[in-house]
């Protein structure tokens, strides 16, 4: 019963994945050095997110 609140690891990184990105995109016009580190943190996201999908 109490499994319904439980969240799914994998949407939950791919909603911060997309954010990330989404907000590495907006600072890429103001300040390109922070836009690189979040891409740099996004793509470190992306190999736990492929890593959880390869053990499902």
């Amino acid at each position: 019963m109490w499994g319904i609140f439980k969240t799914d690891p994998v949407k939950k990184l791919q909603k911060e994945h997309a954010a990330m990105l989404a907000e590495a995109h907006r600072m890429g016009s103001i300040d390109r050095t922070k836009s690189d580190e979040l891409v740099a943190k996004a793509a470190q996201l992306e190999e736990k997110l492929m890593e959880l999908l390869s053990k499902s």
